[in-house]
This record gives C-alpha cells, sequence and structure tokens, in this order.
C-alpha cells in the first residue's frame, strides 16, 4: 500500500527523543519480561476451562512464544530504536502500517491497564483479612482502589524508569515468589493428599465453545518479548543486551505458566475458579489442607506488588507509542513532549491513564456488568488489539526473507520463514477464536456489538488520525515552512 503520509521528525523533536536516558541493563530486560510476559491474572480465567488448556499452553509456546523471540531479537537488530512494532512495520510496510499497529498495541493496553487495576481490587482485598473479600465485587471500591493505583503507576513512571524499573522488577520478584509459593503448595498436596485430577480433565470437551476463547487469551498471555524494544533508546547496549534477556525471560515465562496452571487445576473445581480471585483461592485451599491459613494474607499481598508491577510495565512501555507517533507527526505534537526535569514522556503517560479509567467508568455504568464480566470483556477486546501489531511483526519476517536483496542479520532465511510462518497463523487463530465469548459472559449478543463494534471503532480512529489529522498536520507544518 503507498504511502499516504510521508513525514520525517524535525530537528527538535529529534534531539528530544535522544535526550531519553539509557537506563534499563540485561536483568532489569529479564525481570521486565517475567513481570510483562507472565500474568497470573489470565491463569484463572484460562485454567477455568479445564485440564485441555495445558496442551494449548504447550502448543502455543511452540508455534507463538519462540517465534516472537525470533521476530523481536531479529527486527529490534535491523532496525533498533525507539517505537518497537511501531518502528519495525513502519520500516517494512510503510507509514499507515506503522501507525496502525502502534496504535492497536497502544489501546489495547487502554483495556489491559484497566483489568490489571480489576484483578488488583480482587486480590489486595484478602490481605485486610477473612470477610472482605466480597469487597471485589462492588463497584464503587472497585473504581476508587483503580483510581488510586493508577495515579501512583503514572506518578513513578513520569518520574522516570531509573525510579519506576524498580517497581517493574518488585513486580518481577512478587511474581517469582508468588508463582513458587503457588506451584510448592500444589506439589505439597498433591503428595500428601493425592489429586482428583484425571487424564480425562485434559480431553477436549463435548462443547468446546469456552475453550476456543481461551486460546487467543493463551496468546495475549504471551505477549511481552517485545515490549522492552519499544523503549530501544533506554536501553544499555541493546545488541548486546536483549538476545540473552529475551531468551532467559522467555524460558521462565513459559515454565511458571504451565506449573500455575497445573497448580490451580490441582487446588480447585474449575467450576469454582473466580477470574479475579482464583489465585488466592487456590493458595487459601491448600493451605487450609496442610494447616498454614496464615500464608494467605502475606501472599496476597505479595501478589498485589506483583500485579501493580505488572500494570506499570504496560502503562510505562505503552505510552512510548503515542510519544512516537507525536514526534511523527500523525497525532498531537504535544504527546510527544518529554518532561523538562525527569526526561519521559509524562502527556503521552497521562493520556493513556486517563482514557484507560474512562473505559472502565463505562462499563461499569453504561452496560450494567458485573466486575468479572467487565473484566472479561475488557481482556477479550484487549487481546484482539494486542494481536494485530503481531500480524505485522510476523509479516515483517516473511517479507525480509521473501525479499531478492534478502541479507542475513542474526538468524537465516529459513528460520526466518518458520518463525514468521508459524506466528503469523497463530496469531490470526487467536484472534478469531476469541471472538467465542467466555463463560462469565452472560450476554452473547452484546459481547459480539462489543468485541466487532470496538475492533472497527479503535481501527477507524487509527484511520482518521492518519488520514485526515496526519495530513493536515503535515500541510501545516509545509505552509509554516514555505512562510519563512
Amino acid at each position: 500500500m503507498p504511502n499516504e503520509v510521508i513525514t520525517t521528525p524535525t530537528a527538535p523533536e529529534v534531539e528530544v527523543a535522544t535526550h531519553l536516558r539509557r537506563v534499563l541493563g540485561r536483568w532489569d530486560l529479564v525481570l521486565l519480561f517475567v513481570v510483562a510476559v507472565f500474568n497470573l491474572n489470565v491463569v484463572p480465567s484460562i485454567a477455568a476451562n479445564g485440564g485441555v488448556t495445558v496442551w494449548l499452553w504447550i502448543i502455543s509456546l511452540l508455534l507463538f512464544f519462540w517465534p516472537q523471540g525470533i521476530a523481536v531479537i531479529e527486527l529490534a537488530h535491523r532496525f533498533p530504536g525507539e517505537g518497537g512494532v511501531y518502528l519495525w512495520a513502519k520500516e517494512v510496510f510503510g507509514d499507515f502500517h506503522g501507525f496502525l499497529s502502534g496504535w492497536c498495541y497502544w489501546t489495547n493496553n487502554m483495556m489491559y491497564v484497566p483489568t490489571v487495576m480489576l484483578y488488583f481490587v480482587g486480590v489486595s482485598v484478602f490481605v485486610l483479612g477473612p470477610g472482605h473479600e466480597k469487597l471485589a465485587d462492588n463497584k464503587s471500591f472497585a473504581l476508587a482502589a483503580s483510581l488510586i493505583l493508577l495515579l501512583l503507576l503514572v506518578v513513578l513512571n513520569v518520574v522516570g524508569l531509573g525510579v519506576g524499573k524498580w517497581l517493574n522488577n518488585l513486580g518481577a520478584i512478587g511474581t517469582g515468589v508468588a508463582a513458587a509459593v503457588l506451584i510448592g503448595l500444589g506439589i505439597t498436596v498433591w503428595l500428601r493428599f493425592g489429586t482428583t485430577v484425571t487424564a480425562a480433565d485434559f480431553q477436549i470437551p463435548a462443547n468446546p465453545r469456552f475453550v476456543l476463547n481461551s486460546f487467543g487469551v493463551i496468546c495475549f498471555g504471551l505477549v511481552g518479548l517485545e515490549l522492552a524494544s519499544i523503549m530501544g533508546d533506554e536501553i544499555e547496549n541493546p545488541q548486546k543486551t536483549l538476545p540473552g534477556a529475551v531468551a532467559w525471560g522467555g524460558v521462565l515465562s513459559g515454565l511458571l505458566y504451565i506449573g500455575a496452571t497445573l497448580t490451580l487445576l490441582i487446588a480447585v473445581s474449575k467450576n469454582d475458579i473466580s477470574v479475579l480471585q482464583g489465585i488466592v483461592q487456590a493458595v487459601g485451599h491448600m493451605a487450609s489442607r496442610v494447616g498454614a491459613n496464615w500464608i494467605v494474607a502475606p501472599f496476597a499481598f505479595l501478589l498485589s506488588v506483583s500485579i501493580a508491577g505488572i500494570g506499570s510495565a504496560w502503562l510505562g512501555g505503552s505510552a512510548r507509542i503515542p510519544f512516537v507517533a507525536g514526534l511523527d507527526s500523525y497525532m498531537p505534537s504535544w504527546l510527544g513532549k518529554v518532561h523538562p526535569k525527569y526526561a519521559t514522556p509524562y502527556a503521552a503517560l497521562i493520556v493513556h491513564a486517563a482514557v484507560s479509567l474512562i473505559l472502565v467508568v463505562i462499563n461499569f455504568s453504561f452496560t450494567g456488568a458485573g466486575v468479572q464480566e467487565t473484566f472479561q470483556k475488557l481482556l477479550s477486546l484487549a487481546v484482539v488489539l494486542q494481536l494485530i501489531p503481531f500480524l505485522y511483526m510476523f509479516g515483517a519476517l516473511l517479507k525480509i526473507a521473501f525479499s531478492e536483496s534478502f541479507a542475513r542479520g542474526r538468524y537465516g532465511k529459513t528460520t526466518l520463514l518458520a518463525a514468521g510462518f508459524s506466528g503469523f497463523t497463530t496469531t490470526l487463530l487467536g484472534i478469531t477464536l476469541v471472538f467465542f465469548p467466555a463463560q462469565q459472559i452472560k450476554s452473547i449478543l452484546s459481547y459480539e456489538i462489543w468485541m466487532f463494534g470496538g475492533t472497527l471503532f479503535f481501527i477507524g480512529l487509527a484511520a482518521f488520525f492518519f488520514f485526515v489529522y496526519g495530513r493536515r498536520k503535515a500541510a501545516r507544518k509545509l505552509a509554516a515552512a514555505s512562510a519563512l
């Protein structure tokens, strides 16, 4: 498709971009990958579909996650710099496709960050002690707690990655310890009492409708390796640091996902798993069986820190997309502003947080959905928007590999073809299947309207900003330059 608008950042704007500080080392990246990729909040909604999801995890790790690692390393090597999925699609397919890829990546996080907030609410109430669990279903409480956490994350990320990264790192450590406690309790219960899980639980159910939705959510749960490349200008020696960090982060995240899903299935009946509180439910159930009820509150606190780290990682990372788009003239230029003291894209961070909060309020106020149904609807639309940039990412591998002027980067042509085909096919399948409603959805019609309407709305809005706003802004710049 021909480029409709071709713009280049002006000299002052390029100078602003280069003022970003390189503060992320290798282990900062490994921990960032763990906290961004391994999200315990998606495990309960997946495990609720039974043991068959373990096979889906393995399939997704082989056909989606491995190609994702190949794509991130290869594309970051060929096209280094700030922007990640935005930059890669732009370089390979042109300006509009780059903008659409970055736009979907950003807007998906407008949906995903609120799900992290709601998950935080569902878990943190256990810190208050027994009897407070039902607070998570109170809309007023959920909104207030989400707002407080969102404000905290914005402040920390505005102050800078040099500070905000410590919440990311604490979140990664909290995630690892929480997963270790969960899996350790599961092994203890299994050794002492055995398990009621049988081989039949791992078979495809007679009605696989709900399982189909979980495949898209699993692919969504495995994204995150590309996150650091969006902050490419803030990584210390990225060409050397990134490949090893991707490998370590990927292996750790994959093992944690499978272990957590199996443990949840052993501890709690799939019919009793709550999509918001399933992890703490499992720990509470197993702790009571081994006489360690005291562990529930500390575990909930640790998991709450982990969730806050997840929210910080995705809020801070995805806000770099409108920041770069602001520099590239497709969105208001003030989105490309850098804080004069902290050298962070503060305007983009604030806009992202504001829109996320508005979406939560809309779902609670106008759809009448409960907290868990709102969580699932936001999550499903986030899956669609999140995976669209991955179509571009894997498509870029295929285009590079088929190019007549192909030159080897990090990997050879055969590896790029295998990773590109596998990743593209799996991503397209994941997008399609998530349109099947999950178990928590009460009205299929309203769900499909939300999914199709939301997808078309955000893609249409991207076209408006690029073709209408971007063209007008370019014309104003040209007129201003001619007047000089």
